[in-house]
């Protein structure tokens, strides 16, 4: 069977300790080039992982023979170009969260990849375990019955990356191949924002991969606690559904100290997930109560599962566990939230159905926001 030739654009930290370790240990995936745009730094992660050219710029990448795929794994500025560059190279495309930095831009990919019959996924490793994947069925089955409101609690303790004061990973790792570059993070040119960008693109994400359903109005307040970058979120969010979410998310928390909390209330029945901790409960209101196993430790992140996927999906062994539109989703809550933040209004996206909504990718066409 031929084998998915893959290159990565943008191999720093994220990639060297997720994607390219995923191609690597993939039987039916090929690492064919990595690119850094440091000569030394991309000849050395060519030689260390095995790829046979080390390039510096993403057109040198992009013009190899008989590549089927990249991977888009560098600062979230450059997302846009760089994945529009390869679509219409005709490969397929994972690409980073936050998918771009702007709602337009989202669209363009989503829009290009389907023209092109590409994949496009996001990299998005909650969508991939065990409870996420079985509590969008119980969710989108209506097992929950219709879906009136959600609570959401997002911390990870990356606030001194956000600020820039160091810039050492905090996933929990012991030892990582590089460090991210400085500015990644902490600088908005090249980040987008705070934790709005960096943290509740996951969140935003997670929301329309679990209900199918986009954003409808938000209000957003964003404390950034004397850093350039929002440090504190707090969204309130309408569901396309009519369906009421709260997020609040935060970078500012102990090392030790990780919440990932969702709770769905529906009509019929609450599911309860704490994902950093992998469990899961569904109470209905016959006060049924049903434990779900808890995951096993390396199962409750797991980073390499897109870039795994992606090749699947690409040889038709598995369906995209994580589309573009669900990015594209997640950029109409962020771009709505950081506008809501600056003029303290609620911000329109698209009208309340007040029924349950579309499944994501049945809606087409530009989302008008206005002052609600």
């Amino acid at each position: 069977m031929k084998k998915v030739r893959m290159g990565i654009i943008g191999a720093g930290w994220w990639a060297t300790s997720a994607h390219i370790p995923a191609v690597k240990s993939h039987p039916d995936a090929e690492l064919v080039a990595v690119q850094s745009r440091e000569k030394a730094k991309a000849e050395r992660i060519a030689r260390d992982f095995g790829a046979k050219h080390a390039c510096t710029t993403v057109e040198e990448l992009l013009a190899l023979k008989n590549l089927d795929a990249v991977v888009v794994a560098s600062t979230p500025n450059v997302h846009h170009a760089q994945a529009k560059a390869a679509l219409e190279r005709g490969l397929h495309v994972l690409i980073e969260k936050p998918m771009t930095f702007t709602v337009d831009e989202a669209r363009e990919l989503v829009e290009s990849a389907a023209r092109r019959k590409l994949h496009l996924l996001i990299s998005c490793p909650w969508h991939f375990t065990a409870h996420g994947i079985e509590a969008r069925r119980l969710i989108q089955s209506g097992a929950l019955g219709h879906i009136q409101m959600i609570s959401v609690l997002m911390t990870n303790p990356i606030d001194k990356l956000l600020r820039g004061i160091n810039t050492s990973p905090t996933h929990g790792m012991d030892r990582v191949y590089v460090e991210p570059r400085k500015g990644s993070y902490n600088d908005p040119a090249i980040a987008g924002g705070g934790q709005i960008y960096c943290q509740v693109s996951h969140a935003a994400a997670y929301l329309a991969f679990l209900t199918g359903l986009r954003p409808a109005e938000v209000y957003a307040r964003f404390d950034r606690d004397g850093s350039p970058n929002d440090i504190y979120d707090a969204l309130t969010i309408t569901l396309e559904n009519g369906a009421l979410v709260s997020l609040a998310s935060t970078g500012a928390t102990p090392l030790c100290e990780r919440n990932y909390e969702v709770r769905v209330f529906g009509g019929q029945a609450i599911l309860q997930l704490e994902l950093w901790r992998g469990t899961m409960t569904l109470v209905d209101f016959n006060d049924k109560r049903t434990e779900y196993p808890p995951l096993a430790e390396n199962a409750i992140y797991p980073s390499q599962a897109p870039a795994r996927n992606f090749v699947d999906a690409i040889l038709g062994k598995a369906p995209n566990g994580s589309p573009g539109e669900l990015g594209l989703a997640a950029m109409e809550l962020i771009e709505a939230a950081c506008e809501s933040a600056q003029t303290n209004r609620s911000e329109k996206i698209r009208e309340v159905k007040g029924v349950a909504g579309k499944k994501i990718g049945a809606r087409k066409g530009a989302a008008v926001r206005e002052h609600a």
